[in-house]
């Protein structure tokens, strides 16, 4: 597969089917994802990988979590609140045979001093950013499906995600990643916007 196909063809796919992933194909995706851009080379991602289906049920029970208090923050009514649950719980929405949640080791800097911090911070975001999205393009020329989760993230989810790693608050995550095979066809959507509605030229 040609990169511009990789790319056109990737899209955040939601269901999964139960095929399990070789631990050869998932090393070949974190392959990839450190082939990204790294600030200073510092390298301080950490990719931790949700197999066993103990770890698996508890991290999305987390994301479930996330996405309830998410569609709550943007007034979801409650009628759809119970929908979203039934896509969760009875239809399998982002239950997936592996998840790859990407944190970043906070201590690993390159400048020293506190007027530092907030870039260092961000350089950082943005190098397992940059991996994130080697993964995924990886996960489509081997023709599995990804999507990002973000919701994770939340103020006593993300620490309870880090809890299960087996991580300490240095840890930052970055996002989870389900992976697998998709359920059905997939059909990436059309940007609403095209690059010349998004380029400035100085």
């Amino acid at each position: 597969m040609e990169l511009d196909e990789a790319i056109a063809r990737r899209t955040s796919v939601r269901y999964f089917d139960e095929r399990p992933l070789s631990e050869e194909t998932i090393l070949r995706l974190v392959e990839s994802a450190i082939r990204a851009p790294t600030a200073s080379g510092l390298e301080n991602w950490l990719f931790v990988v949700f197999r066993s289906e103990e770890a698996r049920k508890k991290l999305y029970d987390l994301i479930a979590e996330g996405m309830v208090e998410y569609y709550r923050a943007v007034n979801l009514p409650e009628d759809k609140m119970e929908k979203l649950k039934s896509r969760m719980y009875e239809e399998g929405m982002y239950r997936a045979p592996v998840y790859i949640a990407v944190f970043i080791d906070r201590r690993v800097r390159f400048l020293n001093g506190r007027k530092f911090d907030e870039v260092e911070f961000i350089w950082s975001v943005e190098s397992a950013a940059m991996a994130i999205q080697n993964l995924m393009l990886k996960a489509t020329e081997l023709g599995l499906g990804t999507v990002y989760i973000g919701v994770t993230n939340f103020q006593g989810i993300e620490e309870k995600v880090r809890e299960l790693a087996g991580l300490d608050e240095n840890y930052y995550l970055v996002g989870v990643i389900p992976v697998g095979y998709p359920r059905d066809e997939v059909r990436p959507r059309k940007r609403r916007k095209g690059s010349t509605d998004v380029v400035k030229f100085v």
